[in-house]
């Protein structure tokens, strides 16, 4: 049987052409909408900052974050704070292990400063993460904010609620130099002014939650006792 070779170059070619349409135009919708992406991851992490100050359920998140957050602030060797004159981060994870970035946001609250600090770890399923917001003293818990990429509903995930994020206010950070503040198994709170119960029924994700605090807050401990 005589093939028909114009009609199948012809199929050839716009099923090219058609391929090369589509690449184009998804590339150009991934473009177009990559600013409004990054805005909006930058809102939420706003937003989670704001949170650990115990300022929830905002509207205009920009507005209430230049209120409230008078510096974005990386801290040098010895504890001093440097301002961080770079683009608005929104992975401090990254900005630690790659870029040797510690932020520290200064924060001003009813006349008081206030500093918040992230932290990042895992839990039982993924990654697990939060802002300390510290009093003046950078030893006394002022509010926290804790989320989860992908914990069980009903346990390691509380500690995405207000319940678990509140046992945190009040709390020290510091006993004799070294980072007490943390989450233990429930019901065998030792230091009450330094540890929190942990999630009954989360064991795995309540350890990820101490040693997060422990190592994270650890990194600023020449900002934390300077």
């Amino acid at each position: 049987m005589k093939m028909n070779t114009n009609s199948n170059s012809y199929t050839i070619i716009y099923a090219s052409v058609m391929v090369i349409i589509v690449a184009f135009l998804l590339a150009f919708v991934s473009s177009s909408l990559k600013t409004t992406q990054d805005k909006n991851v930058q809102l939420d992490t706003k937003k989670q900052i704001l949170a650990a100050l115990n300022i929830k359920n905002v509207k205009d998140a920009d507005a209430e974050y230049k209120k409230y957050v008078k510096g974005d602030m990386l801290m040098n060797v010895d504890g001093t704070l440097t301002e961080n004159t770079g683009d608005f981060a929104t992975n401090y994870e990254k900005e630690a292990k790659e870029q040797q970035r510690l932020h520290v946001f200064v924060c001003e609250v009813d006349g008081q400063t206030k500093y918040v600090v992230p932290v990042y770890g895992a839990g039982l399923w993924g990654a697990i993460w939060g802002y300390v917001a510290l009093n003046e003293d950078k030893d006394t818990v002022y509010g926290t904010y804790f989320s989860h990429a992908s914990e069980t509903p009903g346990l390691g995930a509380e500690i995405a609620t207000d319940h678990f994020q509140n046992e945190f206010v009040g709390k020290k950070t510091l006993e004799n130099g070294s980072i007490t503040l943390g989450v233990v198994k429930n019901g065998k709170v030792e230091k009450p002014e330094y540890q929190v119960d942990g999630i009954s029924g989360g064991t795995i994700t309540s350890v990820g939650v101490d040693t997060m605090l422990k190592a994270c807050l650890g990194s600023y401990m020449s900002f934390l006792t300077k």
